[in-house]
């Protein structure tokens, strides 16, 4: 298991918000580009980037953000805001190694038909393409959490599989923010029901231990943010467990 350490900007600013609300952010007095020298030489190849701007349609940070991805060879997962065929061609063209979806292969049943057939194919789309399932008491939630989906957790999944996506970013919002452990029921649950594909757990990791629990239920990787910036989780850490997981692997 792979940990990925997470960057979130909101207005230019490194932040961590609370169950994904913007007025509980917590501000961190250190930039995009002084933690992204950090994880790489600390020997991290892959970093999570969410725009939380861009998840609200303001894609004011988007230059500022590429200009220093840019810089670095550093490979980003992306999210925030990616809700058209063209913005994922946009971000891949810019040299963003996988694009997270969220709200609109919710809310548009053709988006990640259009997205197989345009972009990735069935082969590739695990590669290119991070679908995200925010849940709140299993129920979907999306547009930054504020909307539910009546489509069921499962029914969902297995909808993402048959057109070829195979990696999930599972992020359970009553965990998001709060440092009190991982959802491994949550995503327990989920490997049950379909034990082969590529979860990535997000939201409540506060320690080592919390990391080894997911490892033993065989989660792919998994995003670690607060925990590292409140110093809880050591980047020193991460480097030594994605080292012995790249030899394990």
């Amino acid at each position: 298991m792979y940990i990925i350490p997470a960057i979130d900007i909101l207005n230019g600013k490194v932040v961590r918000l609370r169950e994904g609300d913007y007025e509980q952010a917590t501000f961190y007095g250190v930039t995009l580009e002084e933690m992204i020298e950090k994880y790489q030489s600390k020997g991290t190849e892959f970093i999570h980037i969410i725009d939380l701007n861009g998840a609200k349609g303001d894609f004011s940070n988007q230059k500022f953000l590429f200009d220093i991805i840019n810089k670095s060879e550093i490979k980003v997962q992306y999210g925030g805001g990616v809700r058209s065929i063209e913005k994922v061609k946009e971000l891949i063209d810019l040299g963003i190694h996988r694009v997270i979806v969220g709200t609109q292969a919710i809310t548009n049943p053709e988006f990640l038909k259009d997205l197989s057939s345009q972009i990735c194919g069935t082969e590739k789309c695990s590669d290119q393409i991070v679908v995200a399932i925010d849940v709140l008491d299993e129920v979907i939630k999306y547009s930054g959490w504020m909307e539910s989906s009546p489509i069921k957790l499962m029914e969902y999944v297995d909808r993402c599989l048959d057109l070829g996506f195979f990696r999930f970013l599972c992020t359970d919002i009553n965990k998001d923010g709060k440092l009190g452990g991982a959802s491994v029921e949550l995503y327990q649950k989920l490997l049950d029901h379909s034990p082969f594909i590529k979860l990535i757990a997000s939201g409540g990791i506060s320690s080592m231990a919390d990391i080894e629990d997911l490892q033993k239920i065989k989660v792919e990787s998994c995003v670690v943010g607060k925990a590292i910036y409140e110093n809880r989780i050591s980047i020193d850490e991460i480097k030594a467990w994605n080292l012995k997981a790249l030899i394990s692997f």
